[in-house]
């Protein structure tokens, strides 16, 4: 069965980029350009991997991130912050974020932040 990413992000490009690129490399993707009912959104897709977007729609990447992590039935979920804002690695550690990445990003830097927390 193949490992699940769920990619949060207001911005449709960067969705479809790294939907291509991800099930390319074989993994399941679903995703939502809005942080709406994030807890609903995330358990009815239960993923291996979250990519969170800082600027979203309803509540925004940072509240979501923590929705998320202080949930005892998601909170295992490896958060990956993602944002073009000069502050990523901050707004990460506020989120609760496992790590972060910033955009622009290359595909490699994408593919090898996925492989290090879910594998393949």
């Amino acid at each position: 069965m193949n490992k699940k990413v769920f990619i949060f992000d207001d911005n449709t490009d960067i969705l479809e980029l790294c939907t291509l690129i991800l099930e390319d490399a074989g993994y399941e993707i679903k995703t939502s350009a809005s942080s709406n009912h994030i807890v609903d959104q995330v358990r009815a897709f239960m993923p291996d991997l979250i990519f969170m977007d800082n600027w979203l729609p309803d509540i925004g990447g940072i509240e979501a991130t923590q929705a998320l992590k202080n949930h005892p039935d998601l909170k295992h979920i490896p958060v990956i912050y993602f944002s073009a804002n000069n502050d990523v690695k901050a707004l990460a550690q506020q989120a609760g974020a496992d790590t972060y990445l910033p955009k622009p990003f290359d595909i490699e830097a994408l593919e090898e932040i996925v492989g290090n927390y879910i594998g393949k």
